[in-house]
């Protein structure tokens, strides 16, 4: 057999086994290519004939724009010029006013919570608020991406948004952008030595802690707490995740791993990834004792695996409000040539019930549902939020009760959520003290 007769038959050997192991990839290929094309003549005839001078970096963002729009708001694409930025986000350091933004079906962009202790909290940005405008110019019509590009700026420079609280008024409302420090962990309020107290109730002993967003280390700092009451003598805890907008899924997994020995954490899973669920271990488990966790409509992401969780495996009672319905997870795939990236959502997180935390179009059922609901109106949340920002600040007026020394938090006047909370948690410690318990136990 000649050289080029072998040639000829190994060419068509070789065509022939990539053609069974990638079924429809020509077909696919063939399809990519004419959509490319006719991207390429449009981007011409506009650049060649448009009436006026195209901006060409504009134009391309418009088409990307234009292909992810029609998926999940959670879904961008983020340019060179920003990747440091996003990715520094992603480890919960970044530079700007601290607000979590979500763009709803109709377009509006709306602040899911603005970051506990951040530039945008001091200044008034509510939980549930609208952007309006940046800086005068409406946002009417851009995306997210556009949007988030608007707000950010220079360390120690000012933005300005309107907004439009829930009950309808419009602010117009300066922000200084600043370096934002994350703080996860909160107690009840103050020491006399500014340290945090995390006693709600002290006869009996119930503690308060609260959860402002799950980055690195949030479980293990939330085991030393705990573990420090247990020593001090707490017999029951309240686990506060309203307004949390979320963070690592791997830390809200280890923290329901402290609550439960064994049993189904989350399970991931998506049209093109393998399913993975996370699953509790006995080690570090802390011991059992009545526990509460609180949510509302702000609580989001992984704060609702938390939440759901727990409750699933029957160790916390859940009171509050009917959670976001944010459970989706994004890949940052890096595009090439150095291009960018693109956050991308590829699958959904599932409860231990099986239930989709994720909030679809049209959807029924989303996010966690307490079993013991407590409705606040935006009016008695922001009485909530002005109460907690209060009760954070260093050097509180004397008149004051001193930390710790209550047997009710003076909160309750206007946290009904709260109120309930420390009614079931005082309820399943006379419960434990003198009958059988019917406490929640790790199982």
């Amino acid at each position: 057999m000649n050289r080029e007769r072998f040639a000829w038959m190994l060419s068509v050997l070789l065509i022939a086994v990539l053609a069974l192991e990638l079924p429809g990839s020509f077909a696919e290929r063939d399809d990519d290519y004419s959509f490319v094309k006719t991207l390429v003549d449009i981007h011409r005839q506009v650049s060649n004939n448009y009436v006026e001078p195209v901006d060409q970096s504009k134009l391309r963002q418009a088409a990307i724009d234009g292909m992810l729009g029609q998926l999940d708001p959670f879904t961008m694409y983020v340019p060179p010029s920003e990747r440091e930025e996003f990715d520094q986000m992603l480890d919960g350091s970044f530079k700007g006013v601290g607000i979590q933004l979500n763009q709803l079906d109709d377009g509006r962009v709306e602040i899911v919570t603005p970051i506990d202790g951040s530039p945008a909290a001091k200044a008034g940005i509510l939980a549930g608020d609208i952007i309006v405008q940046v800086d005068g110019k409406p946002v009417a019509g851009l995306r997210l991406a556009e949007v988030i590009v608007r707000i950010k700026g220079p360390l120690g420079s000012q933005v300005v948004l309107q907004v439009r609280h829930l009950d309808g008024e419009m602010r117009d409302i300066s922000v200084t952008r600043e370096e934002i420090v994350v703080p996860t962990l909160k107690g009840f309020d103050r020491n006399a030595d500014n340290s945090w107290n995390y006693w709600v109730v002290r006869d009996p002993a119930i503690g308060y802690l609260r959860v402002t967003q799950f980055t690195e280390d949030t479980a293990e700092n939330t085991r030393q707490i705990i573990q420090s009451l247990l020593d001090d003598g707490m017999k029951g805890l309240i686990l506060d995740l309203r307004f949390n907008p979320g963070g690592r899924l791997e830390e809200a997994a280890r923290m329901v791993d402290l609550f439960i020995a064994s049993g189904k954490i989350v399970t991931t899973r998506g049209r093109n990834r393998p399913e993975d669920t996370k699953v509790a271990h006995a080690p570090g488990t802390l011991r059992p004792f009545p526990l509460v966790v609180l949510v509302n409509e702000h609580s989001a992401s992984a704060a609702e695996i938390v939440a759901g969780a727990l409750l699933d495996n029957a160790r916390a009672t859940v009171i509050g409000q009917r959670t976001y319905g944010k459970g989706s997870v994004q890949e940052v795939i890096p595009l090439d040539g150095e291009s960018g990236e693109l956050k991308l959502t590829v699958a959904y997180w599932y409860l231990p019930s099986g239930r989709l935390v994720h909030r679809k179009k049209d959807a029924e059922t989303w996010g966690v549902e307490p079993q013991i609901i407590v409705p606040v109106d935006p009016a008695g949340e922001k009485r909530i939020l002005e109460q907690r920002y209060d009760m954070e600040l260093f050097h509180r007026p004397a008149t004051r009760p001193a930390s710790g020394t209550a047997t009710a938090p003076t909160t309750q006047s206007v946290d009904s959520q709260l109120k309930q909370a420390i009614t079931t948690v005082a309820g399943l410690i006379v419960l434990e003290r003198h009958g059988p318990s019917t406490m929640p136990t790790t199982r």
